[in-house]
């Protein structure tokens, strides 16, 4: 009995204690539920699609592992998903449903840009973020909203990578390709900016409709098979991507020559697609975002791959990789989660309703203001972690861009043959390679880099135009057969371009076509290449900037400058004064100027220590103006013995022996040159004395005469060189302007009659003319250098420009033989600053020798300071070693002797002996009829009696 109650005391005991836990248990449940908060957020997507159903599984994924981890969380979201039904109307409906019915604190989606547009305005007026991993359209950007969440890079972060390999394979003409909508669109106005970033232009945009048939996607690619350009950039979904792939193919399209640039609307979804639709696309690059390989990535697609069978067991294969935009979802829907755990006004999360006054009976003028939105939207801006797809950071709202693959696609293969980074730009997939890109294989499975376009397609001759010219045939002519009238251009110009023609590699045929003006003016000529009516413009075309504007223009092939042209007159009778002819007036001026300064200073620096500067003052004159011009011969006899003046005087002989030999060598020239002398040596003294000018017709050297300065009265136009000789001839013209290639075709006839005269005005020479980015104008500019370094263009100048036997070179052009001041100016310089530096120190000098009397009688006025300073300049300066040997001699004579070492003439002692450090003046002497010394005072000199 003891027993049985004991059993059955413990029974009850049992029971009590699993009662008590399951308390325990339900009440901690309990208690949980309680603090746990529930986030509704909205997803939507096209459901039916592989797409979508990848990226939905994706979600699921990234809530499932988030909360596993941080099971301590207090808030869930919890996912209501719409279908869009693949149509922008059902999307922005999915929108407004999960905003005025669920109330959802954000909305993940759409799928598209399309689609994406309205519900951002959706939630920009119900303050719901709307996190989209998908719409990758710049132009979203534009609607400015503060609650647009783009948790993927967008279309314009990859120009750039694009821009760099059309930049590395020296490509300069590109075609785009895109879908007719706002994905399509986005992209082109930031790739055509980054391609003229690296010298390459858009020179053509295809538009494919979304919704496209065969035969509208054969009619554009067609038209793009008859231009030359062979680069193409193409964006579009991959949908209409492959199929446009298809039928380029099937026409020719993806053969040798072609250039393939895809953009990552492409390339994103390509191993989606599976390895079929590859085939198609043979030898194409393309740029990816690239996703960097780690454990956690691995992890997650295994993971990613049992959920999607599980969710989706009738998918197939084909279309089950996981693609970068399933990872930004994951990593979108990770960044929500954080910001919604760190936001601390989630108890408040319902919408404030609209006024009920309001008039408006929509749905739309019904919709609530979300509270929760704005601090929301602040978490999110402030979130930092590290996702599967990279660093997640959001700057304004927008992740970052990041790394991109360039992609080349081989048979049924993907090789990454390099990368490309906002920091480093194009960098190799294996380091060790020296080329940038390693091996490229090329569509028609080529491996040589295509040159990215085509001269002639379907038969297409390259148009140039040709001007017709009323003279100077030489250069071109146009002959016109009168039975066929078939026109053929001849001249000099011409044989120069089909021999450019023929350096090319590869084969261009030209068909002329003949251009006459009235006036014969060339910037309509030129113009016509701008307005696409030729391909090129052939001729004696001049490079100038104007043109150049609106055309592109080759290497210049002839001789550049304008020149002046000048009769030649008869110089047997030399003129009188023809010694003056070789310096010109200012540098005569100048050196006379000089002459008078130099004697001028060395008579300062000399006047107190040398007898050859002093005494009457026109001899003084004298001598400084003889000392000063007799350095030209250097004759001067006069004494120097100041150092300051003898470093004056080197300065000023070295300057003097310039000058004389350049006046000796240019006045031999005035004496010896050539019996005909240019009656016009400088184009200043047409203006100054108003005298007409010739100029060709048609030409620009017109308008640079005006900015000369000639008067338009002044200029008178021809149009061939026997109108310009005519000219010459009646005297209408004292010289004519023009190029120089043209002004040697009348200098090969008439050597003897006219002459080119310096200066010449820099200008680019003759060009031919292409079309702006024409890719012929890089190809034929270096063939002229093949060309014009080769014997071929001895032989057409020979051939064209005949010259007379008894002509001398033609090449060189007569100067005016006058040397001016600013070929001197230096000496000059040189000469006067030595000579204010010489003056300045003894001046210096001078006034610290006497500047107690300056500074002692302090009452004494400034004139009558300076008025004694001149007085002392003016005397000898006895301290000077010039006047000491003298002094020594006259104290040691014998009348100096016979004084008594200790005697006293009137009252005044007398030193024994002169000492060596004092100065004397000369003692003049009187006695009586005795003998007997009467008088002793110092002798004046001769000089000082009449000194100034």
């Amino acid at each position: 009995m003891k027993m049985l109650n004991l059993v059955k005391n413990k029974n009850i005991f049992l029971g009590y204690f699993v009662l008590f836990v399951w308390i325990i248990v339900l009440v901690e449940v309990g208690l949980g539920k309680k603090q746990t908060n529930e986030i509704k957020v909205g997803v939507v997507l096209d459901l039916q699609t592989p797409f979508s159903k990848i990226c939905l599984t994706s979600i699921n994924l990234s809530l499932s592992n988030f909360y596993k981890h941080r099971a301590h969380y207090n808030t869930r979201l919890v996912v209501h998903v719409r279908d869009s039904l693949e149509n922008v109307v059902q999307a922005s409906a999915a929108a407004l449903d999960l905003i005025k019915n669920e109330q959802v604190s954000a909305i993940i989606g759409p799928r598209t840009s399309m689609q994406a547009e309205f519900v951002i305005r959706l939630a920009d007026e119900s303050k719901v973020p709307a996190i989209t991993f998908s719409a990758t359209s710049p132009l979203l950007t534009s609607i400015n909203s503060p609650y647009f969440v783009r948790a993927t890079v967008d279309d314009s972060s990859q120009v750039k990578a694009v821009a760099a390999i059309v930049k590395s394979f020296g490509w300069r003409n590109v075609i785009t390709i895109n879908e007719d909508n706002e994905f399509g669109e986005g992209i082109v106005p930031y790739l055509a900016d980054a391609l003229q970033d690296v010298q390459a232009f858009v020179v053509y945009r295809s538009l494919i409709p979304q919704k496209a048939n065969d035969d509208q996607i054969l009619k554009e690619l067609y038209k793009l098979m008859t231009m030359p350009t062979r680069v193409y950039v193409v964006h579009m979904s991959p949908n209409l991507g492959f199929r446009f792939f298809e039928k380029a193919r099937e026409i020719g399209m993806m053969e040798e020559g072609y250039v393939w640039l895809l953009t990552d609307g492409i390339m994103n979804l390509m191993r989606s697609k599976g390895g079929g639709s590859l085939e198609n696309m043979q030898g194409v690059l393309g740029v990816r975002s690239h996703i960097p390989e780690s454990k956690e990535l691995k992890d997650f697609t295994l993971r990613w791959k049992k959920k999607f069978y599980e969710e989706n067991p009738l998918m197939g294969d084909d279309d089950t990789e996981l693609n970068v935009f399933a990872i930004w979802a994951y990593d979108s829907i990770t960044a929500l989660a954080m910001a919604v755990e760190r936001t601390t006004r989630t108890k408040n999360l319902r919408y404030v309703n609209p006024s009920s006054s309001s008039n408006n009976r929509t749905d739309l003028g019904n919709l609530g203001v979300s509270r929760y939105g704005p601090s929301l939207r602040k978490a999110l801006s402030d979130v930092r972690f590290k996702g599967l797809a990279g660093e997640f950071k959001l700057i304004e709202m927008q992740l970052q861009s990041s790394t991109f693959e360039i992609i080349n696609i081989i048979g049924n293969k993907e090789k990454t043959i390099g990368f490309w980074t906002p920091r480093n730009g194009l960098v190799n997939a294996k380091s060790n390679q020296t080329t940038l890109f390693g091996s490229v294989e090329w569509p028609g499975q080529s491996n040589v880099v295509p040159k990215g376009w085509e001269v002639t397609s379907s038969g297409k001759k390259l148009r140039v135009g040709v001007p017709v010219k009323k003279g100077f045939f030489n250069f071109v002519k146009v002959n016109i057969d009168p039975i066929s009238n078939a026109m053929t251009p001849t001249g000099y110009c011409i044989d120069v371009f089909e021999a450019t023609l023929k350096k090319l590699p590869y084969s261009v045929i030209p068909q002329y076509y003949a251009f006459d003006s009235p006036d014969e003016n060339y910037d309509d000529l030129v113009y016509q290449v701008f307005k696409g009516r030729w391909d090129a413009v052939v001729g004696d075309v001049t490079i100038i900037a104007n043109r150049s504007s609106y055309v592109d223009f080759t290497l210049p092939y002839t001789e550049s400058g304008v020149s002046m042209m000048v009769p030649l007159k008869d110089n047997t009778n030399k003129n009188t004064w023809v010694f003056l002819k070789p310096w010109s007036y200012d540098l005569w001026i100048t050196t006379g100027c000089f002459f008078v300064f130099i004697g001028f200073i060395v008579w300062i620096l000399e006047h107190r220590v040398n007898t050859d500067f002093r005494g009457p003052p026109h001899h003084q004159i004298g001598t400084s103006f003889w000392f000063s011009f007799s350095t030209m011969n250097f004759a001067h006899r006069e004494k120097v013995v100041s150092n300051l003046a003898r470093f004056v005087v080197t300065v000023w002989c070295f300057v003097v022996l310039v000058l004389i030999q350049s006046y000796t060598a240019n006045l031999t020239s005035f004496l010896t040159v050539q019996r005909f002398q240019p009656e016009v040596t400088d184009w200043k003294d047409l203006i100054k004395d108003n005298k007409s000018v010739g100029f060709q017709r048609g030409t620009f050297v017109v308008n640079l005469l005006k900015k000369q300065g000639f008067h338009e009265s002044q200029l008178k136009s021809y149009g061939s060189d026997e109108e310009c000789k005519e000219l010459f001839s009646n005297g209408s013209i004292a010289a004519s302007f023009d190029e120089v290639a043209y002004l040697k075709v009348i200098l090969s006839q008439n050597c003897s009659r006219y002459a080119m005269v310096e200066p010449t005005f820099k200008t680019a020479g003759f060009g031919f003319v292409f079309s702006r980015n024409s890719p012929l104008t890089d190809d034929v500019s270096r063939a002229i250098l093949n060309v014009t370094q080769g014997d071929e263009m001895q032989h057409f100048e020979d051939k064209w420009f005949k010259k007379q036997s008894d002509c001398s070179d033609q090449n060189t052009i007569l100067s005016s033989h006058h040397l001016s001041l600013c070929s001197f100016w230096g000496l000059f310089l040189i000469a006067g600053l030595a000579s204010l530096l010489a003056l300045l120190i003894f001046i210096a000098n001078f006034l610290y020798e006497h500047r107690q009397k300056l500074f002692q009688d302090s009452e004494t006025s400034l004139w009558k300071k300076s008025m004694f300073l001149l007085r002392i300049f003016d005397e000898k300066d006895a301290r000077s070693h010039t006047f000491k040997n003298s002094v020594v001699h006259n104290v040691s004579s014998p009348i100096t002797q016979a004084i008594p070492s200790s005697s006293t003439v009137q009252g005044t002692p007398y030193p024994r002996s002169p000492s060596p450090n004092r100065e004397f003046a000369p003692i003049r002497v009187s006695a009586n009829p005795s003998g007997e010394l009467l008088n002793l005072q110092p002798a004046q000199n001769e000089d000082d009696e009449s000194s100034m």
